[in-house]
């Protein structure tokens, strides 16, 4: 157990992994570079935790030195107390939750790995938008999906606003990048997945498809908006869509996983 230690200068260098935290490409760049994520919120630093990410630090508010006590006695790492304003002021936005942690990554799965002993996966293409990708990460979870694959030039899952988004799903799904993209669909269909592509043109109804009693199914989602490029919806066996009424054309993307999510595991 590491003692509690107050800091009052912004530009401390301990504090150096929470600064500008709102900076999307500072952090982008930064995280994976230097092996690290940010878990904001009690519960998802315990659900970090829980799942075996090593913490380098924690950065508290004083109210919360008292909450996260049984974190801070069984964690290695240092703690660091700051007041409020302090805590803005280094990470660029009110930190309402009052708790941080800089947690280790992982090294990634490869996606053969992932897929040998999966029945049910998600395919996301060009998902950048870390709202959404948090959002299918957190339905992926509930409902019961294997494992979630993603094209290169997704959005990291381990993003704060992904993280906290997910609240904290992104430990529990497994997940891994498919490269060269969409080339390795091919790895998918070898694991003897078929892969239903979620389009609302040229498609059947997605309950006709049946994904449910398919031995191993992979759903393909694309980025809200444009959806899947036409290269992945070439390299997909089967086109599939979520029946629309009231004149309605398509689903947010976070919704329309879910709603597939739930019809691939409802077998």
């Amino acid at each position: 157990m590491s003692e509690p230690r107050t800091v009052t200068d912004p530009a401390d260098p301990r504090l150096a992994d929470y600064t500008g935290l709102t900076d999307v490409e500072l952090r982008r760049r930064r995280e994976p570079a230097e092996g690290l994520f940010i878990a904001e919120g009690e519960k998802v630093i315990r659900r970090a935790v829980d799942a075996g990410f090593r913490m380098r630090s924690m950065l508290l508010t004083p109210k919360w030195l008292e909450v996260m006590g049984d974190v801070i006695a069984a964690a290695d790492a240092p703690v660091h107390v700051v007041e409020p304003d302090l805590a803005e002021r280094v990470t660029g936005y009110h930190v309402h939750r009052g708790a941080l942690a800089s947690m280790e990554r992982k090294p990634l799965p490869a996606a053969a790995d992932l897929l040998a002993g999966a029945r049910r996966v998600a395919v996301l293409e060009g998902l950048v938008d870390h709202t959404n990708l948090g959002a299918i990460f957190r339905s992926a979870a509930a409902l019961g999906m294997d494992a979630v694959l993603l094209s290169p030039d997704c959005a990291d899952p381990l993003y704060r606003r992904a993280v906290k988004v997910s609240m904290g799903a992104v430990f529990a799904v497994p997940y891994a990048r498919l490269d060269p993209w969409p080339a390795a669909l091919e790895t998918v269909r070898a694991a003897g997945f078929e892969l239903l592509a979620l389009t609302p043109a040229g498609a059947d109804d997605l309950a006709a498809a049946a994904p449910h009693r398919l031995p191993k199914a992979a759903l393909m989602l694309g980025a809200e908006g444009d959806g899947l490029t036409r290269r992945a919806l070439e390299a997909a066996d089967r086109r599939v869509r979520i029946p629309m009424a009231h004149g309605i054309d398509s689903l947010n993307v976070g919704a329309a996983a879910a709603v597939a999510f739930y019809a691939v595991a409802a077998g």
